[in-house]
Formats: structure tokens, C-alpha cells, sequence
């Protein structure tokens, strides 16, 4: 029996801005997740075109805007995910984000620094920011993929 690969577009930090080059990198996704900090309603729609999108409010999105939420969990292929944009931590880092939540995949944006770091079964993923480009780092998404429970992460630059 063969199980089905799901391929999930992680996006973060858009701050009002979609670079086209996301649009190619998220042809095949399933689904996208977006960690905070859209920069407006106008980002959603457009992700939309491409898949379903999900997207939770970072600390320069107004709070109560429609189609953004504190937190996002959802789960896929057995494997739990939880997405919030890691503010709410203060300064946000692999240890507090798993210590705060007991998914097997934590989700989060704010530090526009990418990252992915695997703790035993469980994973914290920062695909980085997708817009405008701050802090002298590249503009980078990410591509989560999930085969029968099995977890691969992948940086894209933009």
C-alpha cells in the first residue's frame, strides 16, 4: 500500500508583499500555511489562487481581522501541526516554542531568520520572510512535506 505524499507551502512575513517567484515554488502544494505578519487581506486572495490558505496574525497585523487567527492546529498524515506567528513568546526559539506547544510540528515567523530544527520526533520551522527584504537576509518560503507520518522539510529562496 502506497501512502500519500502531501506537500504543504510555509510562508511567513510577507509584510504586503507576494514575490511572484512564490506562485512557482508553491505550484504543487496541497495546502498553505501562513505564519504572520500578511500585510493585508490582498496576500490571502492571491495565495488563494494557488491553495486552500490558513494564516495567523503576526505583530503587525491588526488583531481581529477576518480570515487571521492567534493560533492555527490542524492535522496531517497522523502528524500534529501547530502554526502561530511566535510573538506571543517574546523573542521566539525552538526551545520556548516546544516547551509552549505539544505538536509534532511548530510553526512560526516573526524572526525573518529561517530555520528548521528537528528535537527527537518533533519539529520547529521558521520558513523565513517572504517579503520585503530586512535584516540583510534573503527572502526564503518553505515546503513541508508529510509521507505516511515521515516529515521533510525544504528553504526555497526566493
Amino acid at each position: 500500500m502506497r501512502s500519500s505524499v502531501v506537500l504543504v507551502g510555509l510562508i511567513s512575513d510577507t509584510h504586503g508583499l507576494l514575490r511572484p517567484e512564490v506562485f512557482e515554488v508553491f505550484q504543487d502544494v496541497a495546502l498553505i500555511l501562513h505564519a504572520g505578519d500578511v500585510g493585508g487581506m490582498e496576500i490571502l486572495s492571491e495565495l488563494q489562487a494557488i491553495a486552500p490558505v490558513h494564516a495567523v496574525f503576526g505583530n503587525t497585523d491588526p488583531p481581529g481581522q477576518p480570515g487571521l487567527r492567534a493560533r492555527f492546529a490542524l492535522t496531517v498524515e497522523d502528524r500534529s501541526i501547530h502554526m502561530s506567528h511566535g510573538h506571543e513568546l517574546g523573542r521566539p526559539t525552538p526551545e520556548r516554542l516546544l516547551a509552549a506547544y505539544d505538536a509534532d510540528i511548530v510553526i512560526y515567523g516573526h524572526t525573518h531568520k529561517p530555520l528548521i530544527q528537528r528535537a527527537d520526533h518533533r519539529f520547529v520551522i521558521n520558513p523565513g520572510a517572504a517579503g520585503p527584504r530586512r535584516f540583510d537576509l534573503k527572502p526564503t518560503v518553505a515546503i513541508l512535506n508529510i509521507v505516511g507520518g515521515e516529515v521533510g522539510v525544504e528553504l526555497r529562496w526566493l
